[in-house]
C-alpha cells in the first residue's frame, strides 16, 4: 500500500478519543450509547473506504473536528424512523409507492381515543357477549350500496384470493383472456387463481371477447364466472367485452354466480365531475353479480382494505372460511373505514372532506389560486441553482385507476443552471421531510394539486435552502 495512504489511516482518531470529544459527549446524554457508537463506525468506514479509492481524500476530511460533525449528521440520521413523511409533489394522487389515499381529517380526530383505549372491536354492547368485527363495517356497506352483506379484509388481493378459495376451490372459473390483469407488486389474476386452488379456464382473445365464449366454456365443475375491470389499463380500438348485465343473465341461466373484481372501487360516479366514467359499486350489484371486490383506499379515499360485497349465503360461506381469520383487518383499519364510509352518506360532504376525492376533482381555477400561493412563497429567490417559472401541466389518479384520465393542474417548475433536474430531485429528496417531485423536459416539476397546504411553507423553505446550496464545497446526503 502506498506511504501516502498508510499516512491518511494514521490520521484518522480511533473511537475511544471521538467518545471522548465534547460535542459527541453531549450527544450522548440524549442518544443511545449504541446508536452513537454505531454512527462513529459508519463514518470511519466510510473515510477508510474513500482512502482504499481512487479519488484522493483531503486531509480536511480527516480533522477531528470534521469527522465529529459528520457522526452527529449521522446520528441525525440514523435516529431517523424509517417510515416517515413525506411531502409529495408529484401530482398522482393516488400514490402507492407514497402511500395511496390520505385520510380525512375527521377520520384522524378518533385514532387517538381507539388506539390508546380498548374498544368493542368483537364484543355486542346489546347483547353483551362476543360480537363480530364486521358488523362496523357491514350496515354502512349495505346501506351505501344495496348489498345484501359484507365483511372486510386486509387488501383487495385477500378479498379475491379468499373468495376464489371459497367459492371455487377445486372447480373451474371461467374469464376473459383480456382481463388476465397484473397490479402493482406482481400481483396477477392467473397466480392467485392457482394460489387458490381453483381452474382458471380462459376465454375470448385479448382484444374480444364474446357472450358465446362464456357459455361455450361453462361445464359440471364451473364453480364462477368471474369479471376483472382492467382499471390500470385500457386496450382501445377493435374490442368487446361482455357487459356485466348480460353475464349476470348467463350465470342465472346455469346457476352460476358472477363474481366482479372491481379493484379500485367507487362509489360516486366520476363522470359528473367531468372526468371518465368509472363503474360502481352500485352499478354492479344492481345488476345482480353474486359477489363484488374491491380496494378500501384507492379511489373509496380509505384505508388500506378488501371489500367483499354480494348475496348472503356467497358472502355467509366467505366470511366462514378459516382464511378468513389470517386475512382480517385491526381495529384501527376498521375505524378509518367506518368513519370514512359514514362521509358517503352526503356524496358531495364526501367529495369536499375526503383527501383523494377532494384532490382528484380539484379545478384548474383551485389550482391555479394554490400555484400562485406558493409561488409568493418563494419569489424573490437569488440563486445561480436554477430559475422557477409556473405552467400549465397534467396529474394522474394513480393507483391503477382511470389510467387515460388527464387531470390538468398547475406545476412549480425548477429549471436548472448550476444544478441539473436530477441533481435538484436528489436534494429536495432528502430534505427533512423529503420532498417528492417528478423530472419532466429536463425540469423539477411540482404539482399543487396533490401538495397539502400545510406543507407549503416547509417546501418553500426546502426550495430557499436549495437556493443556497453550494455544488462546490458541498456534498450530497450519499458522499457524507
Amino acid at each position: 500500500m502506498p506511504e501516502n495512504r498508510q499516512a491518511l489511516f494514521r490520521k484518522i482518531p480511533s473511537v475511544d478519543v471521538l467518545l471522548a470529544h465534547p460535542q459527541i459527549e453531549e450527544a450522548l446524554s440524549g442518544q443511545p450509547r449504541v446508536l452513537v457508537i454505531r454512527a462513529i463506525h459508519e463514518v470511519l468506514e466510510t473515510l477508510r473506504a474513500a482512502i482504499q479509492g481512487e479519488v484522493p481524500v483531503s486531509e480536511e476530511r480527516l480533522e477531528t473536528d470534521v469527522i465529529v460533525r459528520n457522526v452527529l449528521v449521522q446520528m441525525e440520521r440514523l435516529s431517523m424512523p424509517s417510515l416517515r413523511n413525506v411531502i409529495n409533489a408529484t401530482g398522482v394522487v393516488v400514490h402507492t409507492n407514497l402511500g395511496r389515499s390520505l385520510l380525512a381529517d375527521r377520520v384522524l380526530a378518533k385514532f387517538r381515543p381507539l388506539a390508546g383505549g380498548y374498544s368493542n372491536l368483537e364484543y355486542s354492547l346489546s347483547q353483551g357477549r362476543r360480537g363480530s368485527r364486521y358488523t362496523h363495517v357491514e350496515y354502512l356497506l349495505k346501506e351505501l350500496t344495496g348489498a345484501q352483506a359484507g365483511m372486510v379484509v386486509n387488501n383487495n388481493a385477500a378479498a379475491v384470493l379468499l373468495s376464489l378459495e371459497t367459492l371455487a376451490k377445486g372447480k373451474e372459473v371461467v374469464v376473459s383472456r383480456g382481463q388476465l390483469v397484473e397490479i402493482g407488486g406482481a400481483f396477477r389474476i392467473p397466480d392467485v387463481m392457482r394460489k387458490s386452488g381453483a381452474t382458471m379456464v380462459e376465454v375470448g382473445t385479448t382484444n374480444k371477447t364474446h357472450l358465446r365464449d362464456y357459455e361455450e366454456a361453462i361445464g359440471p365443475d364451473t364453480a364462477l364466472l368471474l369479471k376483472v375491470h382492467t382499471s390500470n389499463f385500457q386496450i382501445v380500438g377493435f374490442t368487446e367485452e361482455v357487459p356485466l348485465s348480460d353475464l349476470v343473465k348467463l350465470g342465472q341461466k346455469y346457476g352460476i354466480p358472477v363474481m366482479d373484481d372491481l379493484g379500485s372501487g367507487c362509489l360516486v360516479d366520476f363522470s359528473t365531475y367531468g372526468m371518465i366514467q368509472e363503474p360502481t359499486v352500485q352499478d354492479a350489484l344492481e345488476q345482480g353479480v353474486g359477489v363484488i371486490t374491491f380496494s378500501g383506499d384507492k379511489l373509496l379515499g380509505g384505508p388500506q382494505a378488501g371489500i367483499i360485497l354480494g348475496k348472503n349465503e356467497l358472502v355467509k360461506a366467505i366470511r366462514e372460511n378459516q382464511l378468513t381469520r389470517a386475512l382480517r383487518i385491526d381495529k384501527l383499519t376498521l375505524l378509518a373505514l367506518e368513519e370514512t364510509l359514514r362521509m358517503y352518506r352526503d356524496p358531495r360532504m364526501a367529495v369536499k372532506e375526503i383527501p383523494t376525492l377532494r384532490m382528484i376533482c380539484a379545478s384548474y381555477e383551485w389550482l391555479f389560486e394554490r400555484a400562485e400561493q406558493l409561488h409568493a412563497l418563494i419569489q424573490g429567490i437569488n440563486t445561480e441553482n436554477f430559475s422557477i417559472e409556473q405552467m400549465d401541466g397534467d396529474s394522474k389518479v394513480g393507483g391503477g385507476a382511470l389510467p387515460l384520465q388527464k387531470l390538468r393542474t398547475r406545476l412549480i417548475s425548477l429549471v436548472p443552471a448550476k444544478l441539473s433536474a436530477q441533481k435538484i430531485e436528489e436534494r429536495l429528496r432528502h430534505n427533512t421531510p423529503p420532498v417528492i417531485g417528478r423530472v419532466e423536459k429536463d425540469r423539477l416539476m411540482l404539482d399543487v394539486r396533490t401538495i397539502q397546504e400545510s406543507d407549503f411553507q416547509t417546501l418553500a423553505q426546502a426550495i430557499k435552502a436549495l437556493a443556497q446550496f453550494n455544488p462546490k464545497t458541498d456534498r450530497s446526503p450519499k458522499e457524507a
